[in-house]
Formats: structure tokens, C-alpha cells, sequence
């Protein structure tokens, strides 16, 4: 490999990095998402919980979530080739779209059947289901934990969506606990306090739905790195020697990459060559950065 080749194949590198680990605690969710869909399914189904079931379900929608965003993150970092030169890495925010869509979804189904089992009142739960919900509740809320740390450090939106996925299920499952405490607590004529339970969890979760939705949405749309991060950028390449100034900066995100176009202000009379080299050492020192830049255009403006 050339020299000059370097700097991107250790960008591409940093990326890959950052993919591996985000593909272990993704699959991590999915194991942990099927144990608990399966338990609070018969547990729901046996105690006669309706909040318990739906909750279920809601957790195999995390699955599959899962499943979506460890899929896109093997997508996103395929090499860029003939067809598609900029590579694939908005997969990973079209991911978060998917896993947002999926919420909406649940969301809808739990509210009809939540309506449903209010206007036809079935039997009290059982009380077991509390423990079950209890395990739940805690378990979610470490996996939670672990995601969005996870997703935050490699820049993944989708890994957040999914992340808050699973605090979606945490608090359903809250939800459920209440509703069948007070069912229980109150007896017969509280049977529904179960199914209004499992209605407010809809709420929340359509709630979480509306802000990862818009999120990851901005990111499809190309939206701006931070501002903090477009002055170091910035900066980083002001400092490269035979720099005078920097014009423009453009920052934008895609997955979990950063894409820059950069205009750099240069003595006016050197030559050609020297101005190639120049803004070889730019793109090098901004793709040697850790802001998980992928690729740098480098535009030379005469001072």
C-alpha cells in the first residue's frame, strides 16, 4: 500500500473498529430480547395478563429491530465501489428509520387491543406476573445501558433508536406492573386497570417513536455534524504548515461516518505540485483525527 493510501485505510480501519463492537451489543439485545419475549408470553398467557402479553410482543419487535440494525451495520461498512462511490453507510440511519416505523407499529397494535380488552373485561392477573415483571423491568434497563453507551461512543444512530427500543419495553413493562398492582389491590371491577396500563405504555412508546423517527430522518437528509465538531475540524486543518486560512467547512453525517468538504486558503504563488501536496497533508491530518471521518474533498484557494 502506498503511503499516500494510509491515513484512509486507518480511517477505514477506526470504522470497521467501531462496527465490531457495535455488531457484539447489538447481538447481545437480540439474545436477551428472545428470552424475555418468551417468558413474558407464557407468563402472560398463564397469569392472565393482557399487559404482560402485549409487552411480550413488543419485545419481539425488539428482536427484530435488533436484527435490522446489526444487518445495516455489516451494510454500512461495505467499500465504496463503482455503483455506489460514496459506500453504504446511510444504511445505518435508514436503519433507525425502520426500528422507528417499527415502534409506530407497535404502538397501534397495543392500543387496539388495549381498547379492546377495556370494553370486554376478562379475569384478574396473577400474581406471580409482578416477579416476572421485576426481572424484566431491570434486565431492559441494564441492556438499555448498554446500548446507547455503546451507540453513543461509535456514533450510531440506529443502535440509539434500538437502545431506546429497549427502554420502550422498560417502561411497558413499568406500565404493567402498576396496572396489575392495582388490579390485584383493587379486585373485582379492576380487571381493566391491566389493559389501561398496557395503553399508556402505547403512549410512550409512540412518544420515543416521534423523537427517534426525527432524529435519524435529519441524519438521512445529510444534517450537519456539531458545531463543535466542524471548529476542530477546522482548526485541525488551519494547523497543517502552508495553511494561511480556511474558507468553507461543510461536515456531514452519514451512519457512522463524517464526510468533509473543505476549502483551504494557500499562498497564491505556489506552484501547482506544491499545492497538491498541501492538500494531500490536509485530507491525512483530518482522517488521522478520531471524529470518524471517512473521506475529505480539499478544495485550494489562493490567499
Amino acid at each position: 500500500m502506498a503511503p499516500a493510501d494510509q491515513p484512509a485505510a486507518d480511517a477505514r480501519a477506526r470504522l470497521q473498529a467501531s462496527t465490531r463492537r457495535g455488531l457484539l451489543a447489538t447481538m447481545l439485545g437480540v439474545v436477551v430480547s428472545s428470552v424475555l419475549a418468551v417468558i413474558k408470553v407464557g407468563a402472560g398467557i398463564l397469569g392472565h395478563s393482557y399487559a404482560l402479553v402485549a409487552d411480550g410482543i413488543e419485545s419481539l419487535l425488539d428482536i427484530m429491530s435488533s436484527m435490522i440494525v446489526w444487518g445495516s451495520l455489516r451494510i454500512a461498512t461495505q467499500p465504496a465501489n463503482e455503483r455506489f462511490p460514496y459506500g453504504y453507510t446511510k444504511a445505518e440511519p435508514l436503519a433507525g428509520l425502520a426500528v422507528a416505523t417499527a415502534l409506530f407499529g407497535a404502538a397501534i397494535w397495543i392500543t387496539v387491543h388495549s381498547i379492546h380488552e377495556i370494553r370486554h373485561p376478562d379475569r384478574l392477573p396473577a400474581p406471580f406476573t409482578l416477579v416476572v415483571l421485576v426481572l424484566v423491568v431491570t434486565t431492559k434497563e441494564v441492556l438499555f445501558r448498554v446500548l446507547v453507551r455503546t451507540g453513543e461512543s461509535i456514533g450510531s444512530k440506529a443502535m440509539q433508536a434500538d437502545a431506546w427500543h429497549h427502554r420502550s419495553d422498560s417502561l411497558t413493562s413499568i406500565a404493567a406492573f402498576l396496572g396489575i398492582s392495582i388490579a390485584l389491590w383493587g379486585g373485582p371491577g379492576y380487571e381493566s386497570a391491566d389493559d389501561w396500563a398496557a395503553l399508556f405504555a402505547a403512549g410512550v412508546i409512540v412518544y420515543n417513536a416521534a423523537r427517534l423517527f426525527r432524529s435519524t430522518w435529519t441524519e438521512v437528509l445529510d444534517v450537519s455534524a456539531p458545531e463543535a465538531v466542524v471548529q476542530a475540524i477546522r482548526d485541525t486543518a488551519a494547523a497543517v504548515e502552508g495553511v494561511k486560512a480556511i474558507d468553507k467547512c461543510r461536515v456531514r453525517r452519514s451512519g457512522l461516518a463524517l464526510f468533509v468538504e473543505i476549502h483551504v486558503v494557500v499562498d497564491g504563488g505556489i506552484s501547482v505540485r506544491e499545492g497538491h501536496d498541501l492538500g494531500h497533508r490536509v485530507k491525512d491530518a483530518l482522517l488521522a483525527t478520531d471524529h470518524g471521518i471517512l473521506d475529505v474533498a480539499v478544495h485550494i484557494e489562493p490567499f
